[in-house]
């Protein structure tokens, strides 16, 4: 049985109810969740989807095959906005479940939804999952890696604006990069010989210079140098996703957020996942915000989430296969 800790993302958002939809669509008897969440969030969903969830036990937890909930005080909820209570609670979520993955009490962790703004009311001091769990696992290389059936892709910088880009893409970096992606690609994904593409930063790749000098001093020497001949590039990024070229390889990696992102949300808005490469942990989550307009309604749609649990099981599965 794999053991998964859920998160409830911004209280004011999608995230309980995403999460929620998505545990009762994958209830079975080779999964158990752990839910945390305030109290009285838990409580506004008890006697629905929630009815089945027997309240955490810190001394039964790992005999127990039934879904639970951890529960902490109560954070007062403002549907639709950004708000210092929804930002502790979120980061209380997923401290907790962070914690409950190091313990080896859950294999994985499935994170919902947060508002940026929101943790940084509640003055909490990260861009987002990726960096606050890098930091907590103290792990210098990892990847933001994002996966669909129609490709997997990754960006080389990742919550920058515009114009630090250039000045953060080096060859070490690159390098680390695509060593984790390699990793990440065998043992999480079970692709063996991957492929991956490498996006140039330019318009047109930089046209031999013209447009800008970092495919030929960095890009191009580190792919080169790197030690298989299954990674390729720099590719003109427009061209590569507008000739579908990302058919022929297992990742794509590109520069910065929006150039993966775009082509990949395109492909993917509802079903996309989000995952943290090179972590000693299991980290997934769902491909999109906290859609504060829909929050409330319960018309919000799981798909996303569905897939960031069935992911975050498949690669646990992989790692506990790998490691006997």
């Amino acid at each position: 049985m794999i053991t998964v800790a859920v998160t409830c993302g911004d209280i004011n958002g999608i995230g309980p109810e995403i999460a929620i939809k998505a545990m009762a669509a994958l209830d079975d008897d080779q999964t158990k969740f752990i839910f945390c969440l305030p109290e009285n969030v838990y409580r506004t969903y008890r006697k629905t989807s929630l009815s089945d969830f027997q309240i955490f036990d810190e001394e039964t937890t790992t005999e127990s095959r039934k879904n639970q909930v951890l529960l902490f005080d109560r954070c007062e909820q403002k549907i639709g906005s950004s708000t210092f209570e929804s930002g502790a609670a979120s980061f209380l979520s997923i401290k907790k479940c962070f914690e409950l993955v190091v313990s080896k009490k859950a294999d994985a962790m499935v994170t919902a939804p947060i508002s940026k703004t929101a943790l940084n009311l509640a003055r909490i001091d990260f861009p987002g999952h990726t960096e606050m769990l890098g930091e907590w696992t103290n792990t210098k290389e990892y990847l933001m890696l994002f996966y669909s059936n129609e490709f997997l892709s990754a960006p080389l910088t990742i919550h920058l604006p515009l114009l630090r880009v250039a000045g953060n893409i080096t060859k070490m970096k690159l390098k680390s990069a695509l060593k984790v992606a390699a990793s990440s690609l065998l043992n999480d994904f079970g692709i063996k010989d991957a492929r991956i593409a490498v996006l140039g930063l330019n318009p047109h790749a930089g046209e031999n210079g013209l447009i800008g000098e970092e495919e030929l001093e960095i890009i191009t020497p580190v792919i080169e140098d790197f030690n298989t001949k299954n990674v390729e590039g720099p590719f003109v990024a427009d061209a590569f996703f507008g000739q579908k070229l990302y058919k022929n390889y297992d990742l794509i990696l590109g520069m910065y957020h929006d150039q993966v992102l775009i082509p990949f949300k395109m492909l993917n808005f509802e079903s996309g996942v989000n995952f943290t490469a090179g972590l000693p942990i299991i980290r997934t989550s769902p491909d999109h915000g906290t859609a504060f307009n829909i929050a409330g309604k319960n018309i919000a749609n799981p798909t996303s989430m569905i897939e960031a649990i069935k992911l975050a099981i498949m690669i646990a599965k992989n790692r506990i296969n790998n490691a006997g």
